[in-house]
């Protein structure tokens, strides 16, 4: 019996938008139906609360569990719906045939139109990052405009509020070898090239903090400088010529996660800090504050306000939610790994939070193949990120010839 899939799984072009998929059953495998439209975007994640409402101190919290099982009374889960009204709402954006209707700025507009039409030499943005780029555009730029875009922004907000209340962050799914860092590049331009002309506008910044799990990708990230030999602005054609001289005023620093530890100022052994702390007397503090920590690793940004963080493999960065009574407990090597998942993820987001509180934060987008809640985290495992609002995945970029069959 032929395996249709197997035989012929690219459907779509990279370029355009998708416009067939295949089916897939329940345990994610190939019916071998081709469905003549693209695939919606259907994962369970934490359903935001609804604004404070006064209520009966009696009244019972009835508990509507579309997740399969995994709602509770203090966290409740749903088939996301976002994604796709994001989708449909950009869509449309996007098809409008005037730039004028677009309610961007003359310099997103010159983006938006290079990335789209522009004749590259080498290699071409696909539809998924251009896609990417103008998910965040219309968030920032369009949504504010509209109704209905004001409604999917304040799902955003009630999402932050209730999973990162100090921060405000966007993110971008995005299939691994589908080309996360040429999305970064498109944003810094986006936001570097409207806050130099328009130094007043609080929507853009040239400041940038990119953060990264280790020093591998930190490595590669380098191309988002734009004075690197391989810079992506002049090396991919991200920019237009007479754009690319306001890139240099971009300030991007480009750091993984580990630095946000305090370091220690003073190397002590254990006998010199009693002897300096005296029997009796107040512990001896001799680690680095937020502010010197901040002034180490982007000694660049000091100053700069209304930065803009992105991260990348961003699952790794959430803050814990205390977990509950019945909550399943984990053990053995599930509970270590928990544990160390959970340390990296408290640094990661702490650092971003000393950030907001030193300087001010803009908007953190998050760039991942899997923005889904890690084991421990005191979300259901798997569950995505409720602050996600575009996904590209890995049978997309499948269908769509940007990677191969596993």
């Amino acid at each position: 019996m032929s395996n249709l899939f197997f035989e012929r799984p690219i459907l779509n072009s990279p370029y355009d938008l998708p416009a067939k998929h295949w089916e897939l059953d329940a345990s994610g495998q190939p019916t071998q139906k081709l469905i003549e439209s693209r695939r919606p975007a259907q994962f369970i994640t934490a359903i935001p609360k609804p604004k404070k409402r006064k209520r009966s101190d009696t009244q019972e919290e009835i508990v509507f569990d579309e997740g399969k099982g995994i709602s509770t009374k203090s966290q409740q889960y749903e088939t996301t719906w976002i994604i796709n009204e994001v989708r449909g709402q950009v869509n449309t954006w996007r098809n409008l045939p005037n730039p004028s209707q677009w309610k961007v700025t003359p310099e997103t507009q010159r983006l938006l139109q290079h990335w789209r039409h522009h004749k590259f030499s080498g290699i071409r943005p696909f539809f998924c990052q251009v896609e990417a780029a103008e998910t965040a555009i219309w968030l920032t730029e369009v949504a504010p405009r509209s109704a209905s875009g004001e409604g999917i922004l304040e799902h955003l907000r009630r999402a932050n509020n209730d999973a990162n209340p100090e921060l405000i962050r966007l993110a971008l799914k995005l299939a691994t070898g589908a080309g996360k860092t040429t999305v970064m590049a498109m944003l810094i331009a986006w936001q570097t090239i409207n806050a130099v002309r328009r130094p007043a506008s609080k929507h853009f910044t040239r400041g940038f903090l990119v953060c990264a799990p280790g020093l591998t990708i930190k490595d590669r990230l380098r191309v988002l400088q734009p004075n690197d030999p391989d810079s992506y602005y002049k090396d991919r054609e991200l920019v237009p010529s007479d754009m690319i001289d306001e890139l240099d005023r971009a300030k991007i620093v480009i750091t993984n996660y580990h630095a946000f530890k305090l370091r220690e100022r003073i190397e002590l052994s254990a006998g010199g800090r009693s002897l300096l702390q005296g029997r009796g007397g107040d512990e001896l503090n001799t680690r680095e504050t937020e502010g010197q920590m901040l002034q180490r690793v982007m000694p660049g940004l000091m100053g700069m306000k209304n930065l803009m963080v992105i991260n990348d493999e961003a699952h790794h960065c959430y803050r814990e939610k205390p977990s509950e009574p019945d909550d399943e407990d984990l053990k053995g090597d599930e509970r270590r790994e928990a544990e160390k998942n959970n340390e990296a993820a408290r640094l990661w987001i702490s650092g971003l939070e000393a950030v907001k509180r030193k300087l001010g934060l803009g908007r953190i987008i998050d760039l991942s193949a899997t923005p889904f809640f890690l084991g421990g985290s005191g979300y259901a495992e798997g569950t995505l990120f409720p602050w996600t609002m575009s996904d590209f995945s890995l049978m997309d970029a499948i269908e769509c010839g940007i990677v191969k069959l596993p």
